[in-house]
């Protein structure tokens, strides 16, 4: 792995410990121990493959970016109670059959939609 991927890895890591809050590219840098100059290349580089995104913001009178990841990863809690887990029909469910999804009453209602 070279040095701006392994960089690259370690900045995304970081984002995801700091939630939704995001933080300033200059203490970024300051955190992995990479100059500003490297520092930008990379988030210009993430930037580009949509991982992240900017927001310009003034820090102690000098304007930096705040960093935030574009796409959290997924949490296994957040699919634990569905329930197509326990469905007896998961064998013969499928889009155009007689059991699908599109017709589940307990998996519409999970979901948030009207049947």
């Amino acid at each position: 792995m070279s040095k701006h991927d392994d960089l690259e890895y370690r900045v995304l890591q970081m984002l995801v410990t700091k939630s939704s809050e995001g933080i300033l590219q200059c203490n970024l840098w300051k955190d992995l121990k990479a100059s500003s100059r490297e520092g930008s290349r990379i988030t210009l580089k993430l930037e580009n493959k949509s991982l992240i995104r900017r927001e310009r913001e003034l820090f102690n009178g000098r304007w930096t970016y705040r960093v935030f990841l574009k796409r959290r990863p997924t949490e296994i809690d957040s699919i634990l109670d569905v329930p197509c887990v326990a469905c007896p029909d998961i064998e013969k469910c499928e889009s155009n059959s007689e059991v699908s999804p599109k017709g589940c009453k307990q998996l519409n209602q999970w979901l948030g939609v009207a049947n």
